[in-house]
């Protein structure tokens, strides 16, 4: 993975505390990739796909919990919008809560982040660690590699977030951190208009986080099946392997008797 994250998505992979391939504060994706590799010299084989496996299937539920959250946090905007078109304005304990729930969507973006990263530093390193896994065939289209698989998504979340943001007159940096998030809500909280715009912009990023879930769900998905059938080639190639070197070592010599006794002649 070429790119380098943005700094909450690389705080969003400690945060997720489910990844424990991936060591803590790294400063840019190659950076992780190659750690990474350092790290997992201290396992042998077997270990490694048993933590990868491990892994693999706690992200598939983190990803499930993510967009189960999108869909609430979506819903309860929803709310908000109805309420402040039947008054002036949300009053301070209603908006408190806007201010939590638009806060919780900020972080569930960066998890999503976080975990695109993470299965795809999960795809380099069993590409380093094994041949045959690197040759194994993904079947993923035009013969991409989940590796880049996940940086396309990543990256394509992260623009259409922008351009969302763009279209309401906002910036990224606006949103860009949980600080700037608050400060740039409580300003908007002030007039009507503020509060029914930020409310629009968290309901299309909710939405759009619902539908980009989906589609990580999915990929991480393809990416285990693809994961489980490489793990049972290689274990069906070692049983046979050992199932021929058993049967070598238990056959019988050939008999020696019957031939011409050997005697010295002189």
């Amino acid at each position: 993975m070429s790119k380098p994250f943005s700094h909450t998505a690389r705080i969003a992979i400690t945060a997720l505390g489910i990844i424990g391939m991936i060591p803590s504060a790294p400063a840019y994706a190659g950076a992780v990739t190659g750690q990474a590799t350092e790290w997992t010299q201290l396992l042998n084989n077997s270990e490694l796909v048993g933590l990868v496996g491990q892994s693999a299937e706690q992200i598939q539920n983190q990803v499930q919990q993510i967009t189960q959250l999108a869909e609430q946090i979506q819903n309860q905007i929803r709310i908000y919008e109805n309420m402040l078109q039947n008054t002036l304005q949300l009053p301070s304990h209603i908006w408190g809560q806007v201010e939590s729930d638009l806060t919780r969507l900020q972080g569930l973006v960066n998890q999503g982040q976080g975990i695109a990263f993470s299965m795809g530093n999960i795809d380099d390193v069993l590409k380093q660690r094994f041949q045959s896994f690197a040759e194994f065939k993904s079947g993923l289209a035009n013969d991409a590699s989940f590796s880049s698989s996940y940086q396309d998504w990543s990256d394509t979340n992260r623009d259409t977030i922008a351009s969302t943001l763009r279209a309401a007159g906002f910036t990224a940096e606006q949103f860009g951190s949980e600080e700037a998030t608050m400060s740039q809500l409580r300003s908007m909280s002030q007039s009507a208009v503020g509060q029914m715009q930020a409310l629009q912009v968290g309901h299309q990023i909710a939405a759009q986080q619902v539908a980009q879930s989906q589609k990580l769900r999915g990929l991480v998905s393809q990416q285990m099946t693809m994961m489980a059938t490489w793990y049972q080639s290689e274990q069906a190639a070692k049983d046979l392997a050992q199932t021929r070197r058993e049967e070598f070592f238990r056959s019988t010599a050939p008999s020696t008797s019957g031939g011409q006794m050997m005697e010295p002649r002189w």
